[in-house]
């Protein structure tokens, strides 16, 4: 009876997780870590494109009598495989069998390595089989040396031992030797599989030489592949980079030295989790291989190239073998983690000395080990302990599944975290990506968020009230598995309090942050409240008119966020180089702060604080009204007909004027448009009527310029004021909204700043440019945690880009309504302008026009109003 040890009969089953073929064939997996202390690839042929032709090196051991043979120390045709073969299949050998190499990188000698038999009949009833060891990789060699036998003088040996050397790159493609190759004839595709097929590296792709496969692939009988059994092979240190020719090798010597019919194995995996393709006949077809004797009728292999008796496979190569199991099980409805009942096809023992008779049931894990049917120690000593690693990475769920961090402007309380809205979950998985089909952000259970199973972390954004937040693991397999709920309580709406406009913040004189531009892909932070007015808490958002100035980068933008959260997309000021732009901005605050970063170049930054919502205290509610022109200095309306002269004040009425009540009104919402503009430069401040103007200002213009603004200004006496600065200029003014005292109004509720639309990529509305008297219409309760119902107004940050008109504008009113006057944006060709609104929801939508040519339109949500 032959002394068979584990790694003698594995076959090959393997996925590529990170590293791809094209990785190894080039020689990037030579960094591997792994790779570390062997040979670099072994030769640069492993870059050939197609068949490779392979040479075997055959030298004859030469008897020395009392059952010994040997093989003297010689030099050699170079060579990276080796293993010892007889003519009679049958016949045993008593003794060792050794051998050792020499390096043809050093020149130096290994130590010896024991090379264990082959049980014959592996591939069924074979005339041309031989006997023979099973084959160790030993890297590029150019010399051997081999013993055989014991030193027993009864001791026989089979007579014809000689020495094969195979080496995988020696030969040019077969096709230019003019060698037939076989082809495997056209099969129906494979069932298909509840799970993803891994990346295979094909025969084609590691240069398998066909010519050798002339009598074409077997499959099972009843086509049903019911286990997965795991091997190892080609015992042996390798470079990931040699993986192909050590399976190219293992290939020729299975058919030529063997005198199998193809590689015995259906599929390969090395140490950095390449997959192979083995046995030819199909990736996704129930081959019939050559690899766990007895049992080969009902189940397909895989083997993990490698010895593996004194070291367990790597993490790469067991979540390759895992999803190739799950591949080829799921085919056919099996269970990584189930069992099965296989009929023994020989009487024998396993090695744990269960007794199989042919013909009899046996129940065997659906993904099982070579041992497990045969009397080996195949996988390895190390590596069968593995084998419930790899059934738990088949079959699911996901393990180890647990929230890191919560963050996205969520800080920690006593009874969880809080947040003005915006959240992240981050967390952490032992399963690996590939694995993973995806990750589900669950919120009171409903799922809000879908993620690739790649990702560690996703964000929404809450409406107010008390949720319970879980991440949901979907595994390959369809399983699931859901984190421990984590509690996050956003506080209830908020109302407006005013004051009166006050510089905050300006980077050029070191107010409220250092002196100095902001760089490219630069931030800083401001401490909003305990001062200017602000409470030290309860603030969950600030009202800040941001001015850019100084701007170097040829273009840029600046996006304004509750300090401590993921910056998102949105932007606030859109800029090219020397522009001086202003923009009215509700931002959440989280800890005290928010932040202001900007994309390229350097710009100075100022900020002019109007006012806070809050839900501690007294408060006003927002009413909508309008859109709705109050004042126009050109026509008159509201105001003397006349431009506005240097530090010129005009005065409006707005209580009790056009819907706005005489009582109760502590601030109004206007959209302010400067044109006709004399002065060099100049500027315009609007501030509550008899109270001392502050250095804030609402809009910095150059001459000739037309430009709007949004304005939230305290209503003190009824009235408001315009300053100018310098020159002279007209003055428009759109009433949007008043905030008044008492509950009648709608409070205010943080969201975002998310993007919500773009007409550049089809987001929330039709992908294409609005043209001339064109109107977009976009859908905003029930979307992006704006609720379906109850919302009255949302805040918008709306930028136009991409402008063909010569000079246009762009209103944004509630849709359903007739449209008015009043306009939001005004442009000419070329430029790219943002400006903040707050319009009224009818219908769960607003609508957008333009008057001339074409433009983008991009808008960002950033809270909404609601009773």
């Amino acid at each position: 009876m032959n002394r068979v040890r584990g790694t003698a009969v594995a076959a090959a089953l393997g996925v590529i997780a990170v590293l791809g073929f094209q990785n190894a064939a080039n020689g990037a997996a030579a960094e591997d870590p792994r790779n570390e202390g062997l040979p670099a690839a072994y030769s640069a042929a492993a870059d050939r494109d197609g068949p490779v032709r392979s040479e075997v090196h055959r030298l004859a051991l030469k008897s020395e009598g009392r059952g010994e043979a040997a093989l003297s120390r010689r030099m050699t045709q170079p060579f990276g495989m080796l293993g010892v073969s007889w003519p009679d299949a049958d016949a045993e050998v008593d003794g060792r069998i050794e051998a050792r190499t020499r390096s043809a990188e050093t020149g130096e000698w290994s130590d010896w390595i024991t090379l264990e038999p082959y049980r014959p009949g592996l591939d069924g009833e074979r005339p041309s089989e031989r006997g023979s060891t099973e084959p160790v990789w030993v890297g590029r060699s150019d010399g051997a040396e081999v013993r055989v036998g014991d030193g027993a003088a009864s001791g026989t040996l089979p007579a014809g031992l000689r020495l094969d050397m195979i080496d995988p790159v020696a030969g040019g493609s077969p096709a230019r030797d003019g060698a037939a190759a076989s082809a495997p004839s056209a099969v129906d595709p494979g069932p298909p599989s509840t799970v993803p097929q891994p990346p295979v590296v094909t025969r084609a792709q590691w240069g398998a030489d066909e010519s050798l496969n002339d009598e074409g692939p077997t499959y099972l009988e009843k086509g049903v592949i019911k286990a997965v059994f795991v091997h190892h092979t080609t015992d042996g240190a390798y470079n990931c980079a040699d993986s192909a020719a050590v399976v190219r090798a293992l290939h020729v010597y299975h058919v030529k030295t063997n005198g199998w019919r193809d590689l015995g194995y259906n599929f390969l995996v090395d140490k950095c989790g390449a997959i192979f393709e083995g046995r030819q006949g199909g990736i996704d077809q129930p081959v019939m291989g050559a690899h766990t004797y007895g049992f080969n009728s009902e189940s397909t292999s895989v083997a993990i190239i490698g010895d593996y008796t004194a070291a367990g496979a790597s993490a790469a190569a067991l979540e390759a073998t895992a999803r190739v199991a799950a591949y080829k099980l799921g085919q056919y409805g099996g269970d990584p983690a189930g069992e099965t009942t296989l009929v023994a096809g020989a009487t024998q023992k396993n090695y744990a000395g269960k007794d199989f008779v042919a013909g009899q049931s046996y129940s065997f894990g659906q993904i099982s080990g070579h041992r497990d049917g045969f009397n080996t120690e195949c996988p390895g000593m190390k590596l069968y302990p593995q084998l419930p690693a790899i059934r738990t990475l088949a079959a699911g769920p996901v393990q180890a599944l647990k929230v890191t961090s919560v963050g996205g402007g969520a800080f920690a309380v006593d009874s969880g975290y809080e947040t003005p809205g915006p959240v992240s979950l981050n967390w952490s998985t032992d399963t690996p990506s590939s694995l993973i089909s995806g990750f589900e952000l669950l919120v009171d259970g409903r799922t809000v968020a879908t993620v690739a199973g790649s990702a560690r972390s996703a964000s929404t954004t809450l409406v107010p009230g008390a949720h319970r937040i879980e991440v949901k693991a979907v595994h390959q397999s369809g399983r699931t598995a859901v984190t421990s709920a984590v509690n996050v309580n956003v506080p209830s709406p908020k109302k407006f309090v005013p004051v009166t406009p006050e510089r905050v913040m300006d980077t050029r004189a070191g107010l409220g942050v250092p002196k100095a531009p902001v760089g490219a892909d630069g931030v800083v932070t401001l401490q909003v409240t305990g001062s200017n007015g602000i409470p030290s808490t309860g603030v969950g958002a600030v009202v800040l008119n941001v001015t850019a100035t100084n701007v170097t980068g040829t273009t840029s933008y600046v996006s304004v966020y509750p300090d401590g959260t993921t910056r998102t997309s949105a932007s606030n000021l859109n800029l090219v180089k020397g522009q001086t732009a202003p923009n009215l901005v509700i931002v959440p605050v989280v800890n005290g702060r928010v932040s202001f970063y900007n994309r390229s170049g350097t710009l100075d930054l100022i900020a002019d604080v109007t006012g806070y919502f809050t839900s501690v205290g007294e408060g006003a509610t927002h009413v909508n009204l309008g859109p709705k022109r109050l004042m126009d200095t050109r026509a008159g309306l509201g105001v003397p007909k006349a431009p506005v002269g240097a530090d010129g004040v005009v005065t409006l009425q707005v209580a009790g004027v056009d819907g706005v009540p005489a009582e109760g009104v502590t601030a109004v919402v206007l959209n302010v448009t400067a044109t006709n503009v004399t002065g060099t430069t100049s500027y315009v401040s609007v501030y509550p009527d008899g109270t001392e103007r502050t250095s804030a200002s609402n809009l910095n213009l150059v001459q000739g310029q037309t430009a709007p603004n949004l304005v939230i200004v305290p209503v003190v006496n009824g009235r408001v004021n315009f300053y100018n600065r310098s020159g002279t200029l007209d003055l428009i003014a759109d009433i949007t909204g008043y905030f008044a005292s008492g509950d009648g109004g709608a409070s205010h509720v943080n969201l975002g700043p998310k993007r919500v639309m773009d007409t550049r990529a089809g987001l929330g509305v039709p992908k294409a440019p609005v043209g001339a008297d064109g109107v977009v219409t976009l859908q905003v309760a029930g979307v992006d945690g704006v609720p379906a119902e109850g919302v009255t107004a949302v805040v918008l940050n709306v930028t136009a880009t991409n402008v063909t008109g010569t000079t246009s504008y762009v209103s944004v009113y509630p849709d359903g309504t007739e449209r008015t006057s009043a306009s939001n944006l005004n442009l000419v060709k070329g430029e790219t302008a943002a400006n903040l609104v707050i319009v009224p929801v009818v219908n769960g939508k607003v609508s957008f026009y333009n008057r001339s040519g074409t433009l983008d339109l991009i808008a960002d949500v950033t809270g909404y109003f609601r009773k």
